[in-house]
This record gives structure tokens, C-alpha cells and sequence, in this order.
């Protein structure tokens, strides 16, 4: 059933006769229901002609410009059919013009003036088929897909001067119509294509899929319909930060919400003039979203820093905890690149044992992200065979909301370690054992002198939850702490020149250093832990 009533005659009449093509004829009579957009073309312009014929012979268009003129019917059904023509002479197809970007073939094209061809070219077949082939070349895997387009800032431009047509004329009616009661372009152009890439994909679109296609339309021929705009309303054009052009969507929009009516027609056409070709496709992008990757590490190496360790431009060392693991995600999940975090760091002569610490990496760009828990496994098990300076336990894909309980309770959590601790005066076990009834010192660390270069100038205060002691010899003990997390463990043993206080050398009156640190817990119930 054709959509439009003899309501909308005179609106179709006035935008056919000014070049506006039949689907943003639909969009301004308000057609908000699918399937009369999802016609091929050559269906749309046939029943639009049938619609439009009368038992005269002419029809008598009223066009503010150009001025009023009789349109004969033979001479409508001369234009349609012309572009009827297109798609059997096999015109109308997409290609790459030389400056890389896609165009129509088509030269005889009656371009749309407020679309520039998006709903005639850019929603066919042939089109879709082309963006499909790109996808598939692009080495993604995905099960769904959300799809984007960005047009070009002058077709809200055009479309509001073909507002102020049709408003005019609904007015002569005692019709109104508002901006909103207008189908928007990317809606009608979702309603056509979706169902096109979805069936030529295999896929469902899904907007909240982390797999995303997006196609940049441009029209150098229009750039400037913008222009006038920022003599009118210059607040509405300042430059932005990786903004080519001031001319953005946004601020395009924001200003014709500004401009008077009568300000408007003087500066711009109405109706808009047709163009004499159809906007270009700047780029098709195909982007995943990032795949976060979870679990807790070991450190067995008291050679080995948490990140790269590069001083200068200089690397010091030549691996790192983060490229030991993310090395084999990047190549199993095909990512660009990875960002590393981690429930606290421990500096590169310590170990970490026990359950490990909890870890999270961003994994940017990832062309596969699908992988079963059999998969995650092996994965596991090969990191952990590549190296026996760090272990790897609990890996998992988690999500990015996820990642926040790691980071919770940052000053809350606890920690547990074992040192190795010297002192300058010989030693009995009854000279330490007073250490163990010693229940949350609270003990205040300025900013220590070996991380000051990197960290702001502070005092801060930490708990000593207990203490344990273990006599090994006349010089000798081992002490073994649980604080809360942030605490400056090797500080907290010699004192850092009285940096912090109180200190083990000063609680037992001797000079204390620290020969060896471990930490045995991060106290932090994260990630899940998975059955082996």
C-alpha cells in the first residue's frame, strides 16, 4: 500500500518538481513505518508517478524558487523514467574514484537536493554488497555488528531550508509541520540497510555489539552551504581539538536552532539547489571494541621489572612481567596494541607469591574476541610454559565494568609479606619477639626519597595490621607483615633517613636494612577464581 494520502499530494508534487528524491519525500510527509523505504528505487519513482497522476493533463506546481511554472505530466514521466533507467542500464553502481574515495558511476543522476543521493545510491544493493566485501577483508570475526555512517554537516543545511519549503506550504493548507515531525535521515537510512547488511553478513545488528562498521560520507561539491552559518552565529563555530573543520554536525545543528527564519532565506536557497553529483564515501572502518583479559601473576625473578623499564630512552632490562603476558594475547586475539594494569606493582627485586596479584589488560582493537573457556585455558598454560620467571592463574575474558573491582578499596585492601631483614648489632630472639604482640602501628611515610622523581611530595599515613619474626641468626631475622595496601614496606624496615616513623630500626634501636622482600598476598577477591 503506498504510504502518502491525497494530504500529501501537494507537499510530494512541490519537492519532486524541486529534485527531492522519493524517499526524503517520505521523510517530510511524516512516513514513519519501514517497509515503504525498503523499495528498490525504480519500485519507488513507478508508484510515486502513479500517485501523482491526475485526470488533467498538467499539474500547476507553486516553487518560491524558481518561480511558479507549469510542469506537463509527459514531462514528469519523462524524468522518472530516466532514472528509472539506471539500474537497467546497469548504471548507478559504485566504484573508487581516484583520490580513494566512492562515487556513483552514474553521471545522469538526478541527485536528490537535501539527501545528495544517500537514500538513492548509498542504500541499493549494489552498495551494501560493496561495504560487505570490505568487511570481509578486514580479518575481523564478530557475531554481530552495529553500524554506523556519518554524513556530511551541509545535508542538516539542506534539510532545513527544505523544512521551511514545506512548511510554507502545509501553512497555506492550515497544516503545520515541525523540524521533529520530520523522519530523520539516519533513521530511514537504518531502516533500509540494516536488514541488507544483516542478510548479507550472516549477522544481526546490535547495537550494543562491540563490533562496529562505520562509513564516512562526504560532498566536496556542497562544503560551502555551510559557510554562511558561522558569519550569523560565530559562538557556534570555535575551534576543537582534533576537529579538521569547525563545520561539525553539532555546530552546524546548533546554530540553525539559533537563526532566525527570515535570516536563513536570505543567506540560503529554498528550495536547495540539486547538485550535479552524489556525495563520496570517505572511508569504510571496521573497529572492535577492546577485550578486557583478567587473571593473577607470580614474580619468581628478582631480576624482572612489573612494566618496561626504560630510563632515558634506554631499556635497563629486557623483559617485563606485562610483555611476558600480553605478548601471546596480542597475537591469539590479533589486537594492535594492550594497556596493562594491576592491583598495586612490586618493585623489580621483589617476588610475588602466593595466590599472585590481580592483573587486567585492555586489548585494543582485537580482531577475534570470541573464545571458549577450553581456549582461555591453553592460552594460560602457554604463557606459563614460555617463561619460568612468571606464572599465570584464574585468566579470563572480563568485562570493562569489571575491571573496577580491582581497583576498589585501593587503600582498604590488604597486603602480606615476608622480608629478610639485617641489622648492624648482633641479635637474640628474645630482642625481637616483642615485635609479634605489636597489633595496627599506625606509621607516617613521607614520600620516599627512591620514587619521589615520580610521585608527589606527601605524608602518608599506614597500618601495620601485624608482625611475625622468625630468628635466623645473631644478624638475621625474618619478619613477616600484614598492612594495609600502599604502605612502603622497605621504607618501613630502615626508616629512609627518618622519612618514615616509626621503623623497625628505630622500634628495636638498631640501623635495620632489608636484604630480600616477598609479597605472599594481595588480599583482593578478584578476578573469580576458576576451577584448574
Amino acid at each position: 500500500m503506498f504510504p502518502l494520502t491525497e494530504e500529501n499530494k501537494r507537499v510530494a508534487q512541490l519537492l519532486l518538481s524541486t529534485g527531492t528524491c522519493p524517499r526524503c519525500i517520505f521523510r517530510f510527509c511524516g512516513v514513519d513505518f519501514h517497509a515503504p523505504y525498503k523499495l528498490p528505487y525504480k519500485e519507488l519513482l513507478n508508484e510515486l508517478q502513479k500517485f501523482l497522476e491526475t485526470e488533467k493533463d498538467e499539474l500547476v506546481l507553486e516553487v518560491p524558487n524558481p518561480p511558479p511554472k507549469k510542469i506537463r505530466l509527459q514531462e514528469l514521466e519523462d524524468g522518472i523514467d530516466r532514472m528509472d533507467n539506471l539500474s537497467q542500464n546497469g548504471e548507478g553502481k559504485i566504484s573508487i574514484i581516484e583520490d580513494g574515495s566512492i562515487a556513483s558511476k552514474n553521471s545522469n543522476l538526478n541527485v536528490c537536493n537535501v539527501c545528495l543521493g544517500i537514500l538513492q545510491d548509498f542504500c541499493e544493493k549494489d552498495f551494501v554488497k560493496m561495504v560487505c566485501e570490505k568487511v570481509g577483508a578486514s580479518g575481523f570475526e564478530f557475531t554481530n555488528l552495529v553500524f554506523s555512517v556519518s554524513f556530511p554537516p551541509q545535508l542538516s543545511v539542506r534539510e532545513h531550508a527544505a523544512w521551511l519549503l514545506v512548511k510554507q506550504e502545509m501553512g497555506k493548507q492550515s497544516l503545520s509541520l515541525g523540524r521533529n515531525d520530520i523522519v530523520q535521515l539516519k533513521e530511514a537510512y537504518k531502516w533500509i540497510t540494516h536488514p541488507l547488511f544483516s542478510e548479507e553478513l550472516g549477522v544481526p545488528i546490535d547495537g550494543k555489539s562491540l563490533f562496529e562498521v562505520s562509513v564516512v560520507f562526504a560532498h566536496p561539491e556542497t562544503v560551502e552551504d555551510c559557510h554562511f552559518l558561522r558569519a550569523i552565529c560565530p559562538d557556534c563555530f570555535k575551534p576543537a581539538k582534533n576537529k579538521q573543520s569547525v563545520f561539525t554536525r553539532m555546530a552546524v545543528m546548533k546554530a540553525l536552532n539559533k537563526i532566525k527564519e527570515e535570516d536563513f532565506l536570505k543567506q540560503f536557497p529554498c528550495p536547495p539547489n540539486s547538485p550535479k553529483a552524489v556525495c563520496t564515501v570517505l572511508e569504510i572502518e571496521c573497529a572492535h571494541g577492546a577485550v578486557f583479559v583478567a587473571g593473577r601473576y607470580n614474580k619468581y625473578s628478582r631480576n624482572l621489572p612489573q612494566t618496561p623499564w626504560i630510563i632515558d630512552g634506554q631499556r635497563k632490562l629486557e623483559s617485563s612481567v606485562e610483555e611476558l603476558i600480553s605478548e601471546h594475547l596480542l597475537t591469539v586475539f590479533k589486537a594492535e596494541s594492550f594497556n596493562f594494569s594491576s592491583s598495586g606493582r612490586e618493585d623489580v627485586d621483589v617476588r610475588t607469591l602466593g595466590n599472585g596479584r590481580p592483573f587486567a589488560i585492555e586489548l585494543v582493537n582485537p580482531h577475534r574476541a570470541h573464545f571458549t573457556s577450553q581456549e582461555i585455558k591453553e592460552l594460560q598454560q602457554k604463557i606459563n610454559n614460555s617463561s619460568n620467571k612468571i606464572q599465570v592463574r584464574d585468566l579470563q575474558i572480563v568485562t570493562r565494568e569489571a575491571i573496577g573491582h580491582m581497583k576498589e578499596g585501593e587503600e582498604e585492601k590488604t597486603k602480606t609479606y615476608s622480608a629478610l631483614i639485617w641489622t648492624n648489632k648482633a641479635i637474640q630472639r628474645k630482642d625481637i619477639e616483642f615485635l609479634d604482640d605489636i597489633k595496627d602501628l599506625k606509621i607516617d611515610q613521607k614520600t620516599p626519597l627512591r620514587v619521589l622523581h615520580r610521585r608527589p611530595l606527601a605524608v602518608r599515613t599506614r597500618i601495620i595490621h601485624s608482625m611475625e619474626t622468625h630468628y635466623v641468626d645473631e644478624h638475621h631475622f625474618r619478619l613477616y607483615l600484614k598492612t594495609q595496601a600502599g604502605t612502603y614496606i622497605k621504607e618501613f624496615v630502615h626508616g629512609d633517613f627518618g622519612r618514615t616513623r616509626p621503623n623497625i630500626g628505630s622500634l628495636m634501636d638498631v640501623t635495620a636494612d632489608i636484604l630480600e622482600l616477598d609479597v605472599e598476598s594481595v588480599d583482593v577477591d578478584w578476578p573469580p577464581a576458576l576451577d584448574d
